[in-house]
Parts: structure tokens; C-alpha cells; sequence
């Protein structure tokens, strides 16, 4: 069965960074792009950045262009974020997500900024 689990997460401060890594089984990951969303608390769950399934394709939402990087290793079948310059506002759980014939997510990691 499909399995997402993400790590990484923690308490930075404001400017600091965090690398989130999503350990991916039980579908041919190559295959398939991936995506990273977060939530933050009483806020809807929003697309943070995607990877097409070769790593060529990224695209990231406005609010994180310029600071984070999505990345991929699909023999090692990750998905990784790499969030530079971060933001109070960036506090949210992140989850890791699978568009196929169903959507899957993993379970989420926290991410907090505050000094």
C-alpha cells in the first residue's frame, strides 16, 4: 500500500532554514509527479511546490518562490523541501502528497518559526 512519511520538522526562528524529506513506498514513484502542501491552523490547506516525476518540472506557490526548493531522488524515492528565509507565517503542518488513480497524503510534519 502507498506510504508517505515525512520528517524534518521543528522550531526555527524568523530567517532561519529547515530541510523536510518525504520517504515514499508501495507505488512506482518515478512515475508520478509530487507535490508538498501545508496548513496552518484555522487556515484551508494550501500547495506549497510540485516536482514532475523526472525532477525537470517544479513550480512553487507565490508566497515561497525565492526561498524554498523542491527536489527529488527517485532512486532513493524522496521528495524533499528546502525552506531558506523562513517566516512566522510559514508555521503549518506539511504534508506530502500523491496525486494517482487517488490521492494520498502523508501524515504531516510540523514546522513552527518563532523567535
Amino acid at each position: 500500500q502507498v506510504q508517505l512519511v515525512e520528517s524534518g520538522g521543528g522550531l526555527v526562528q524568523p530567517g532561519g532554514s529547515l530541510r523536510l524529506s518525504c520517504a515514499a513506498s508501495g507505488f512506482t514513484f518515478r512515475s508520478y509527479a509530487m507535490s508538498w502542501y501545508r496548513q496552518a491552523p484555522g487556515k484551508e490547506r494550501e500547495l506549497v511546490a510540485i516536482i514532475g516525476n523526472t525532477g525537470s518540472y517544479t513550480n512553487y506557490a507565490d508566497s515561497v518562490k525565492g526561498r524554498f526548493t523542491i527536489s527529488r531522488d527517485n532512486a532513493k524515492n524522496t521528495v524533499d523541501l528546502q525552506m531558506n528565509s523562513l517566516k512566522p507565517e510559514d508555521t503549518a503542518v506539511y504534508y506530502c502528497r500523491l496525486a494517482a488513480t487517488a490521492v494520498y497524503w502523508g501524515q504531516g510534519t510540523q514546522v513552527t518559526v518563532s523567535s
